[in-house]
């Protein structure tokens, strides 16, 4: 299967650089290309892509509105069918970065991340993964959260209502940065067991990965800085 990608960058020579490493690749191929996130839009409405590669600062419109304005709707709610967004950023505790996940991007990669590591990051978020660990986007939630306000009010409280108690026991492990393999050893449970329970959690609370899992824990005060509540 081919993974359609799009670069949203204002310098052009580092779309040629993205480039020229991308097209090497038998599984990816170019389907667009913008300079500011207005443009992505624009462009976005008459192309088919399913990874954005999306600068953050840019003229006109920055990659945090268009990522915003591309994952999710107007109630905020993360759409199914956007494409995955990756953030293109210069240092990895990134307040645009850390906003542009709240606002539905799959992670983030660093400007010079190697040929080998963008290429797999790619198709990491094309297999629905996320590429950001949730502990780092815990240690940047810790950092920005209480001076950053999110693109959308905080998810009411009947969502985790949803959740059964063990779901909540998962969903609270998650949110603290755990893989499925350290859960099933906390909860004594197989590892089979908790990714069917990961999954139905994301499909409860409408959520994408377990990035966008650990900044809905945080929105509701299940977790806050420094640890669980």
């Amino acid at each position: 299967m081919t993974i359609r990608v799009m670069l949203v960058d204002d310098q052009e020579l580092l779309r040629t650089g993205f480039r020229m490493v991308l097209q090497s690749q038998g599984d990816i191929e170019i389907a667009a290309e913008a300079g500011d996130g207005a443009q992505a839009l624009e462009v976005l409405a008459g192309a088919e892509v399913d990874v954005i590669l999306m600068d953050v600062r840019m003229p006109r419109m920055d990659g945090v509105e268009a990522t915003s304005r591309i994952c999710l709707d107007s109630g905020g709610i993360p759409r199914a069918d956007a494409p995955r967004v990756l953030i293109l950023t210069t240092f990895d505790l990134d307040e645009y970065a850390f906003a542009a996940l709240k606002a539905g991007a799959s992670g983030f990669l660093l400007k010079d991340v190697p040929p080998t590591e963008l290429v797999a990051a790619i198709r990491s978020v094309h297999a629905g993964d996320a590429v950001v660990a949730p502990t780092t986007t815990r240690r940047m939630i810790d950092r920005f959260a209480d001076v950053l306000p999110g693109p959308h009010p905080p998810a009411e409280a009947p969502a985790l209502a949803r959740l059964t108690d063990r779901e909540r026991e998962v969903f609270l492990l998650v949110a603290q940065g755990l893989s499925n393999g350290e859960i099933a050893t906390r909860l004594t449970l197989s590892e089979a067991t908790v990714k069917t329970h990961v999954g139905r959690i994301l499909a409860k609370l409408e959520l994408r990965d377990r990035v966008q899992a650990v900044v809905l824990a945080y929105e509701t005060g299940l977790v806050r800085a420094g640890g669980p509540v």
